[in-house]
């Protein structure tokens, strides 16, 4: 766990991406709201990794799964990113199973030597 509760936060760098793609560029934000968003998102990731936690242990597991952050979603009354986020996670698998392939894909390659 974190020492201090600041470390905890998304850095500066990430917030200041997100918002400035999800905002119009006639659009800006002070220091003191990407600091708020920042802490914002923060409470929001460990209060759904809570949940999703009792979740895992209700079902007597140690590790949490993505079935149990959608689960934590829905519990929290988030359904409305339910869809996207399985979208994402879909396509997050997807090109997992691309790079597995890739790599096998290369293992298959023998480089034939030739003898002199």
């Amino acid at each position: 766990m974190a020492d201090k509760p600041e470390d905890l936060n998304l850095p500066m760098a990430v917030v200041s991406r997100i918002t400035r793609e999800a905002l119009p560029e006639t659009c800006s934000v002070s220091k003191e709201a990407r600091l708020a968003l920042s802490k914002a998102a923060s409470v929001f990731i460990l209060y759904t990794t809570s949940c999703a936690n009792n979740i895992a242990s209700k079902n007597k597991r140690k590790t949490l799964a993505s079935s149990d952050v959608l689960a934590a979603m829905e519990e929290m009354e988030f359904e409305t990113f339910l869809d996207p986020l399985r979208e994402s996670l879909d396509a997050y698998r997807q090109e997992q199973n691309q790079i597995k392939e890739r790599k096998a894909a290369k293992k298959k390659k023998v480089p034939t030597a030739t003898l002199r």
